[in-house]
């Protein structure tokens, strides 16, 4: 089965492909990727069906961030990074996160945030913060999407504007206010 797979060397190019829209090579990237997902997750978790519900995770967290992914990077470490943290999750609403021990805390500590919704809600909740970010002026709606959403330092989002940081650091404030008051309205 796994003979018609592209091998690991043509990952990162076919989900370069994934994220200009290609979905046949998104689709081969996905059949590719599920035997190590499964693996990586099974290294973790014993208990078959917690494992699937991390692998299953892991498949709608890396949808839900392929735009994310360096193409320049391999893609392994960073599929191992969001299975492992999803690992963890399902762990820890299993009860069993107790006994689990971090491996490798590098590639955690470069991974970006991936606590995603339930299944059923990553639809709602992309459309509502979109329509959210929609209500902001350009330059805030930015902010937000570089520092917040893509995980950008400052510094960085400072460079690829051309702002100062104390600029971005005014956006970013003015537009979190922004949010604040449309989400108690």
């Amino acid at each position: 089965m796994t003979g018609d797979l592209p091998p690991e060397g043509e990952w990162p190019a076919l989900m370069r492909r994934a994220q200009d829209g290609d979905q046949v090579a998104y689709r081969m990237v996905l059949r590719a990727l599920l035997p190590a997902i499964r693996k990586m997750t099974r290294r973790r978790i014993a208990d078959e069906a917690l494992a699937e519900d991390a692998v299953q995770e892991t498949l709608m967290t890396l949808h839900r961030l392929r735009h994310t992914y360096d193409p320049g990077r391999p893609l392994r470490p960073w599929i191992a990074a969001i299975a492992h943290a999803r690992s963890i999750d399902a762990l820890r609403r299993s009860g069993r996160a107790r006994r689990f021990e971090i491996v490798d805390e590098e590639a955690m500590a470069a991974a970006p945030d991936l606590r995603a919704p339930e299944p059923g809600e990553a639809l709602g909740h992309e459309r509502e913060v979109a329509r959210l970010l929609d209500l902001l002026p350009q330059r805030q709606r930015m902010m937000v999407e570089m520092v917040k959403l893509r995980d950008m330092s400052l510094d960085d989002a400072a460079d690829a504007s051309r702002l100062s940081v104390p600029a971005v650091k005014s956006l970013l404030h003015r537009a979190l206010a922004r949010l604040r008051e449309y989400g108690n309205s």
